[in-house]
């Protein structure tokens, strides 16, 4: 079975249908900032998917595209400084840490990723400032506004990645008004989280996957058209 099959919507949006049913691989893409072009794709299964949540399990040993400076120098390593100045290019590489669960709420300007550390010990929640999840047949688009949120098992909570969200401003990269827009929406997010309000509040970190879905396969068509 190819992976061109292995990766389908299912029941979902490409069936005919609202939703797609869990189970189902899908695609959850980043485009780049300032540009169409799909940068990061992460094969996942849908755990939940309905009106008020998209829930989604990206299992280790995902094969996942993530960008990387043209040379082939992971962006991490890059200082801050040069960092969105270089140009770059696409690796594909997998991810071998403990998986990860994402749930976004529809029309929401973030989504809420759960981590673990080895034998489901519960880690952390973060919350990842980014445009509302566009969905097509295949999956969903969305762009990260590098400013980010990390939420502990103690539910303290401290901002994430705030020198590369000024340095993406002075970058040119993200416009005022735009940058304006992200700390308000991440304001909100910091009263969710106050509040201890959806979906904090819906006990996800005693989730666990089915351990018959198998791990999804990266497409060749994987950077596709969202249609």
């Amino acid at each position: 079975m190819t992976a061109d099959i292995l990766l389908h919507p299912g029941t979902g949006q490409g069936g005919g249908q609202d939703h797609w049913s869990p189970g189902d691989q899908v695609l959850w893409r980043y485009r780049g900032n300032a540009t169409d072009r799909v940068h990061i794709c992460r094969p996942v299964t849908v755990v939940r998917d309905d009106a008020e949540l998209l829930a989604v399990w990206m299992a280790p040993g995902t094969e996942c595209v993530r960008p990387v400076l043209a040379d082939g120098t992971p962006i991490h390593q890059e200082p801050l400084e040069t960092r969105y100045l270089k140009p770059r290019t696409t690796s594909v590489d997998r991810w071998w840490g403990s998986g990860v669960l994402k749930l976004a709420r529809p029309g929401e300007p973030w989504s809420v990723w759960l981590f673990w550390e080895r034998g489901w010990v519960f880690k952390n929640w973060y919350v990842n400032l980014e445009e509302p999840l566009l969905r097509w047949p295949g999956g969903v688009d969305s762009e990260d506004h590098f400013l980010d949120i990390h939420v502990g098992p103690d539910r303290a909570w401290h901002w994430r990645d705030e020198d590369e969200f000024e340095q993406a401003q002075a970058a040119g990269l993200m416009p005022a008004a735009t940058a304006e827009r992200v700390r308000e929406a991440g304001r909100r997010a910091v009263g969710v989280i106050r509040d201890w309000g959806h979906p904090f509040d819906e006990g996800w970190q005693h989730w666990r996957p089915n351990p018959a879905w198998p791990v999804p396969a990266l497409p060749v068509d994987w950077d596709r058209p969202a249609r």
